[in-house]
């Protein structure tokens, strides 16, 4: 097998060998050839991104119907599945764990030839398989994980992985530009949001110029997001929600909406921080870890009973029916079970994204917020929605992210200024919270980990 690999790669060198004479033109030829590095790793993104996105639905349907169907056995087969969740990641590739995008953040920060063998235990094609593997496992435990996250780390990976096959003759590329650039593609191909891939890279990925990587991160993100309409067609992440327009006397709802999901999303974002440093101080040794992720699993399997089955998973059903039906009214323990899910989830050690369960548990408050302030049914959808956004922005302080974001997901233009506003609202009162994003905080984690 190995020996077939290293033929297929100098067949594959011999071939843009062979390209790059066949270019008479210098100029022409040097930029033709640093493009294609990152079309070929953007298709193959696309291609990666869908096929990791069926096997997460499969996955998260399949730990659903054991949950509904098997109440009492999911106090077993939970922690069971948590357990190997963690152990993927803990005998295989550490840096797998969790989200992904603080990993990326790091390895963005560490690109250049000095620290490339920091920046392979952040990024890798072993790291992004073990990432599915892991959250895969965690979907057959009904964790409350997403994978968009993943998404990103397992892109970024991709595009260093063509990066590195690329011959001592080829034109210089640059490998920071490279991981850049392969983030935004993730995020594109997982929400099917290109304007959101690209608003990404500007507020959170990098300081850097937009001039000095725009025409690669556009045409990347067009790649990728193209290569998944082709297998997915021209869907949107959430569909159509109907908003009912407002008037200015509506705004003090949007900004008390903004302002509560995005303290709740930063709180979340802290709680997380604080019991991952107590995790790790009080449970080192194997044994104490393996008794705190099944202790884990028995606690989630708890929280499920209580809460109901829509606790487990992305959430994406649950802001379907907020959306889409005639029962948006939450109950309370809704809620609770979509705030606390994901941090015993999260606490477990395994892979999985907290952008998904975000948006749900913003939703679900969302429609709290809205019962609160006995808002007509008509504008549910709107409270929710900047819910969404808030509770986002709470925890990863990106603000214009997630507003573009949901903007792209429902295809609600008419809501821009209002989502917008609650963006910014939440975005100032989680600066209060937390002067620096969940991310930021475990970028510099990983970074310390990877030296």
């Amino acid at each position: 097998m190995h020996h077939r690999i290293t033929w297929l790669t100098q067949k594959l060198r011999d071939s843009l060998e062979w390209l790059q004479y066949k270019i008479v033109n210098k100029e022409v030829r040097t930029l033709t050839l640093q493009a294609l590095p990152f079309w070929i790793a953007s298709i193959l993104t696309g291609f990666v991104a869908v096929a990791y996105e069926k096997l997460f639905s499969i996955f998260e349907h399949l730990g659903a119907l054991l949950v509904i169907q098997y109440p009492w056995w999911s106090f077993v087969f939970i922690p069971v599945f948590f357990l190997l969740s963690w152990w993927l990641v803990w005998q295989f590739a550490p840096t797998a764990r969790g989200s992904g995008i603080p990993q990326l953040m790091a390895s963005i920060e560490l690109a250049n030839p000095r620290h490339d063998t920091r920046v392979d235990k952040l990024l890798g094609i072993r790291i992004a398989i073990v990432k599915i593997a892991s959250s895969l496992s965690m979907l057959l435990g009904h964790g409350a994980i997403g994978r968009e996250g993943p998404t990103l780390q397992i892109s970024a990976s991709i595009f260093r992985f063509v990066n590195r096959l690329l011959p001592s003759f080829w034109p210089p590329v640059s490998k920071r530009i490279m991981l850049v650039t392969g983030g935004a593609s993730g995020l594109a191909a997982a929400f099917n949001t290109p304007l959101g891939g690209i608003v990404f890279v500007v507020e959170e990925l990098t300081k850097t110029h937009i001039t000095q990587f725009r025409t690669a991160v556009f045409a990347s993100v067009i790649i990728a997001g193209m290569t998944a309409q082709a297998l997915l067609g021209p869907y949107l992440y959430l569909g159509f929600p109907k908003i009912t327009p407002v008037g200015f006397s509506f705004v003090w709802v949007i900004i008390v909406a903004g302002m509560v999901s995005g303290v709740a999303g930063a709180y979340l974002a802290k709680l997380l921080l604080f019991l991952s440093d107590w995790k790790n101080k009080h449970f080192k040794s194997i044994p104490r870890q393996v008794a705190f992720v099944l202790g884990l699993g028995l606690l989630f399997a708890t929280l499920l009973y209580l809460t109901g089955p829509q606790t487990g998973g992305s959430g994406k059903d649950l802001m379907n029916r907020l959306l889409f039906t005639d029962h948006k009214q939450a109950k309370w323990y809704e809620f609770a079970g979509r705030f606390l899910g994901p941090v015993l989830s999260y606490l477990c050690g395994g892979a999985g994204g907290v952008f998904a369960t975000s948006l749900s548990a913003g939703a679900t408050l969302g429609a709290l917020i809205a019962q609160v302030l006995q808002v007509t049914q008509t504008n549910y959808n709107l409270v929710i929605l900047v819910s969404m956004v808030g509770y986002l922005t709470g925890v990863t302080r990106s603000p214009f992210t997630s507003a573009i974001l949901v903007l792209e997901m429902t295809d609600r233009h008419s809501a821009i200024f209002y989502l917008l506003l609650a963006a910014m609202t939440a975005n100032l009162v989680g600066f209060y919270v937390d002067r620096k994003s969940f991310y930021e905080h475990l970028k510099e984690k990983f970074m310390g980990e990877a030296s």
